[in-house]
């Protein structure tokens, strides 16, 4: 069945229309498609997909204007804003006035010119687009699974109202935040009629006093009644001449306007309150703290964005911020927490205030401070956070979950350890798990996984309380509790529900990875770690479409693909799908090679280790220094032992600088290998015969002069001044064989021989005060045995302490983990 449609356009107005609701007959059955839904059907072999259609919800046809398709110029001004408000809708003038593009749709009802007496209609009613961020608005709840009311309770949160619980701790805070409860009585239709009427009738002689109130007063009307006021022509008018008198109002009238429209909850996007904005920055300096906090607060609550008036407040506060009191801190901190951003220096100076007042905070009051630094990606002192483990830990059954989730956000982000408060968290925690909002259980988990914090009763708690739950997750917390699960490296007991059920809400949602791209690989990645690989998501994600998708995102997504194709490379042998060029693989292999030579490869551990090791096998040929694995984005010392279990020199780039020191070395004569051989003893090998010396020297580093003798094995002196070092008399010494011929070939190396993959891990390779190794290099070491090698482990609290030991004992170690662990 075909649908007609006529767009008709009116003239010297430009329009364009919303996307239109498209059907289908399937038999008797008429299908509908929405937005993200796509039609999978093929009419035949090799046709193409059919497009995703999205459903409109009116039941009528009408053209609507869009301003996000027209580009708009720099700046509102006082007169364009009065024109724009006399000669029609605001919103239909913004390709003209000029504002931030946004992508709501509003419908244009009315002639182009209009007299100054007749005014325009304030087009609000129809803006159904454009939800409004009023502090007001409350979201909608989430649909409950199979009607489930208690469970749609608990997934309820307000964005507006749950960061907001502290404002509410003390009297204070009703002079720096607007307070929706502390509204005047509500008054008549009746009595809102009488208003407009005035306006009519007194028009431009109205005061800017009298403006204000008029807008207080209309703000106190019943909420039904709200959408006919503001269709009113006589609201659009008293609209204009609040417009053209702002210069006049004082501050108190500034803040009653404003708080005016938090009740009448005009759209953010509403072009005059760019010009409010505008004013407000050119008060900052007028105002007090109390009064800049409260101004910056109503445009919170207003939804609309002002980071220059934030900007200015800031400014004003770095200079002020020793004067701050306890309740302007933690609102002042809540302000730039919704702002996202803020001097670094000033918030160096609100952590030293906030450690000043922490035994006087509420622990509410703890949370919201937590959460501004947090979203401001501001972190505060270890120090600050200790204090705050201590305080919190001490009353953690009494504080909010809402609060203790942003004290554990703050944690995740310092990453700094307390003990008492995870130890406590892991008994308090656990039965709060199914009243906590999915969201918030959520941030639990991915801190937990963050800090590498495993406590068994918190995950089990999670995994029991997530599949019945799972339908609220959107699909970055299905990321997030896969991934967390993944990196503690845990299956709980209810593994297979755990997992189905977040798998399910992958296929289901799948719509949002065109939005949030990042998440796929991080799920796949996750589900890697526990041995799970959905194929076709895999092939989805690593087709050139996702690429291409990916390319768009903030986040750099190639290394997760990259370890998401070595993974199935490896452990997928019978996976045909899609993978990533040949090309893409060289160049992330390279960036995280060149990556790792700077930072892992230059640890003392790992120098120790390759220096060690060399010399315990026989030379650097003996033992390299690279990424077996590179998608797992660590490194391995690698060692190869032929059939007899001897080390076989294989490094040939270690070849290469040995023949460069070879052609720059020492010439050796006859006479100056007779005086280095005649002094030894014959019974004492020159290694055995090194450390023996090494040990004498340390300990008795006072002997005098004469005392030492030739054989002393790094002070030798002849008559050239050519110093006999350690290094040269090992290659002396080393047998002709091991310096010279080639290096074995890799199918003669691996006829019965045995590789080796020797790890030198560090603290965070474990969960935290654990050996439980971390989900990501449990996947290495599970693929490095896959494909043939041996793993030995050096771990951190058996070989950090011997790097302060003597030379023979980090031998005699490493000598026991080589060749100890192959018996």
């Amino acid at each position: 069945m075909a649908t007609g449609i006529m767009c008709r356009r009116f003239a010297g107005r430009p329009c364009r229309a919303a996307a239109f609701s498209t059907t289908t007959k399937v038999g008797s059955k008429t299908v509908f498609f929405r937005k993200g839904e796509e039609s999978t059907k093929k009419t035949c072999a090799g046709s193409k997909p059919a497009a995703t259609l999205r459903l409109w919800k009116p039941p009528e046809y009408r053209v609507s204007f869009n301003p996000s398709a027209y580009p708009g110029t720099k700046a509102i001004s006082y007169k364009e804003a009065s024109r724009g408000l006399e000669d029609g809708p605001v919103e239909s003038d913004y390709p003209r006035i000029g504002t931030k593009q946004f992508q709501d749709a509003y419908s244009f009802n009315c002639s182009r010119r209009l007299s100054s007496t007749q005014n325009t209609v304030l087009d609000l009613e129809n803006n159904k687009a454009v939800p409004s961020q009023a502090f007001l608005t409350h979201p909608a709840k989430l649909d409950p699974v199979e009607d489930n009311e208690q469970a749609a309770n608990v997934e309820a949160f307000d964005p507006k109202e749950d960061p907001r619980a502290f404002q509410k701790q003390r009297p204070e805070y009703r002079s720096l935040c607007y307070n929706q409860y502390e509204l005047p009585p509500p008054i008549s239709m009746e009595d809102g009629n009488k208003i407009l009427e005035n306006v009519t009738v007194l028009k431009s002689s109205l005061k800017p006093r009298i403006i204000a109130e008029y807008f207080f007063s209309l703000s106190c009307l019943p909420t039904k009644e709200h959408v006919s006021i503001k269709s009113s022509p006589r609201f659009a008018m008293l609209c204009r001449y609040g417009v053209e008198n702002i210069q006049l109002f004082d501050i108190f009238e500034l803040m009653m306007v404003l708080k005016a429209f938090i009740g009448l909850a005009i759209p953010p996007s509403h072009s005059m309150l760019k010009v409010y904005a505008a004013e407000c920055c050119r008060r900052v300096w007028d105002m007090s703290l109390d009064q800049q906090l409260m101004v910056a607060d109503l445009w919170r609550c207003l939804g609309h964005s002002v980071p220059r008036y934030l900007e200015i407040v800031l400014s004003y506060v770095n200079l002020h911020w020793k004067g701050l009191s306890l309740p302007q801190l933690v609102q002042l901190v809540y302000i730039i927490g919704e702002g996202r951003k803020a001097p670094e220096e000033l918030m160096k100076k609100l952590d030293i205030l906030m450690l000043k007042h922490l035994d006087s905070f509420n622990l509410e009051e703890v949370g919201a401070i937590c959460l501004g630094f947090f979203k401001s990606q501001n972190g505060l002192s270890e120090h600050t956070m200790q204090k705050i483990g201590d305080k919190v830990s001490a009353h953690m059954a009494d504080i909010s979950t809402y609060a203790l989730v942003n004290v554990l956000k703050m944690y995740r982000f310092t990453h700094v350890d307390h003990l008492d408060f995870l130890k406590q968290l892991g008994k308090v925690v656990p039965p709060l798990i199914p009243t906590i909002g999915i969201q918030g259980v959520m941030h639990i988990t991915l801190a937990c996984s963050a800090l590498h914090y495993f406590d068994e009763r918190i995950m089990n708690a999670v995994a029991a309380s997530l599949p019945s739950r799972a339908t609220y997750c959107r699909i970055k917390d299905v990321a997030k509790f896969l991934w967390s699960f993944g990196t503690l490296n845990y299956e709980p007991p209810n593994a297979e529900e755990f997992y189905a059920s977040l798998e399910e809400q992958m296929y289901t949602k799948v719509h949002e990875f065109q939005d949030f791209p990042e998440h796929l690989p991080t799920c796949l990645v996750a589900l890697a770690f526990a041995k799970r690989f959905p194929n076709d998501l895999i092939d989805y994600v690593l087709s050139p479409e996702f690429l291409k998708l990916s390319s768009k995102s903030k986040f750099d997504l190639q290394k997760d693909l990259f370890t998401l194709d070595g993974t199935v490379e490896i452990e997928c042998p019978s996976y045909t799908g899609n993978r990533l060029a040949p090309q893409l693989r060289q160049e992330v292999a390279e960036m995280l090679w060149n990556s790792a030579k700077k930072d892992i490869c230059m640890k003392l551990e790992v120098t120790e280790a390759v220096s060690l090791l060399g010399e315990m096998l026989g030379g650097p040929r003996y033992v390299k220094n690279h990424m077996v694995l590179p998608h797992t984005r660590s490194i391995d010392l690698e060692i190869r032992l032929d059939s007899n279990r001897k080390p076989l020199p294989f490094n040939s780039e270690a070849t290469v600088k040995l023949e460069g020191l070879k052609e720059s070395g020492v010439s050796l004569t006859d006479d100056l290998m007779n005086q280095l051989f005649s002094s030894r003893r014959s019974s004492q090998s020159p290694v055995d015969d090194c450390e023996r010396k090494v040990e004498m020297c340390s300990q008795n580093t006072a002997a005098p002069p004469q005392e030492q003798s030739l054989s002393t094995w790094d002070h030798f002196a002849f008559s050239d001044g050519v110093p006999l070092t350690g290094a040269i008399l090992n290659a002396l010494t080393q047998p002709k064989a091991s310096c010279d011929g080639p290096v074995p070939q890799l199918n003669e190396l691996e006829s019965g021989g045995m590789k080796l993959a020797v790890q030198v891990s560090t603290k965070s390779h474990y969960c935290y005060g654990s050996k439980r190794l971390l989900g990501f290099h449990n996947l290495k070491r599970r693929q490095l045995r896959q494909i043939g090698y041996v793993v030995i482990d050096l771990p951190f609290w058996e070989w950090f302490p011997l790097l302060r030991r003597s030379h023979s004992e980090k031998l005699s170690y490493l000598h026991h983990k080589v060749f100890g662990s192959l018996i």
